[in-house]
């Protein structure tokens, strides 16, 4: 296949752009002649960065969120309400409803939803330690925050069922985001209405 650049450097770089999502080979090109245009150091360190990303990053043991200890500064702050939960699907979504500044609970990333056509089941979520603190730590309420999915409605199903019993307040957002969408394509001000207008899921 003849090449689209004029250097085969210019041409893998632009190909590694490319692979990250929502970057097209016209903006990944874009991306990569900045690059050329900043000192040497700027782009060493650059990639630097990325390339020790995967060891440097680590996950709160207790929510599963991405943090620099053990434990992140949501589960470990003082001034949180300890006695709610918000169960999200991914980090993205931790990041959405905290812009939001309308929540102050805790939260619980699954890590993902059940989807049977994707191979993802039950057990390949972070239910079963969503499930223990419950337990545990004495929770009152449960807040669903997944997207209004297909999915995200049957992993809110399956949670109810888990949780069933144990004597916590469960709730769902509400409908303020549109049936289908992404919690983090949501914008701030619909997100944090459907939070503050959680209903009781039934």
């Amino acid at each position: 296949m003849e090449r689209q650049y004029p250097s085969a450097a210019l041409e893998r770089a632009v190909g590694e752009f490319a692979k990250l999502p929502g970057i097209g080979r016209k903006t990944a090109l874009r991306l990569v002649l900045h690059m050329l245009s900043r000192p040497q150091e700027e782009v060493e360190c650059f990639g630097r960065v990325f390339s020790t990303l995967k060891q440097d990053i680590r996950y709160c043991r207790v929510c599963h969120n991405i943090s620099d200890s053990d434990v992140c500064e949501i589960c470990s702050s003082p001034g949180r309400d300890s006695l709610t939960l918000c169960v999200v699907e991914n980090v993205q979504d931790v990041l959405a409803i905290e812009n939001t500044m309308q929540y102050r609970g805790l939260y619980h990333v699954l890590g993902g939803v059940i989807s049977p056509v994707d191979g993802i089941g039950p057990q390949d979520l972070q239910i079963d330690s969503l499930v223990r603190r419950v337990s545990e730590e004495g929770i009152r309420e449960v807040i669903l925050a997944l997207s209004p999915t297909m999915e995200g409605d049957t992993t809110n199903f399956y949670i109810s069922r888990r949780l069933n019993g144990k004597g916590v307040r469960i709730s769902v957002i509400a409908r303020g985001v549109t049936v289908g969408n992404n919690l983090e394509y949501a914008d701030e001000v619909s997100l944090g209405r459907s939070i503050v207008d959680r209903t009781p899921f039934i």
